[in-house]
């Protein structure tokens, strides 16, 4: 998988727990949370549709490494390439 096709799956993942939002729109460093005005329980359930989605596990004490769509790209294509 490219880090493309991996930044278009975490960005449609994002668009269904805020729909309202563009995740395309989020510059470089900015936090996804913060910026996307998500909850905990619902960022909780995009991690939860990205391990399904492909494959990842994602363990809870790595959920601090996921805070840009960049730190969340490069995580899990480190994990992916394993």
């Amino acid at each position: 998988m490219t880090e493309a096709e991996l930044k278009t799956i975490i960005c449609e993942g994002l668009r269904k727990v805020a729909p309202e939002s563009d995740p395309t729109a989020l510059l470089p460093g900015q936090k996804i949370r913060e910026t996307l005005d998500i909850d905990s329980f619902d960022f909780l359930n995009f991690l939860i549709s990205l391990h399904e989605k492909l494959g990842t596990e994602i363990p809870e004490a790595d959920y601090g490494k996921l805070n840009t769509i960049e730190s969340m790209t490069q995580y899990l294509l480190a994990k992916m390439t394993k």
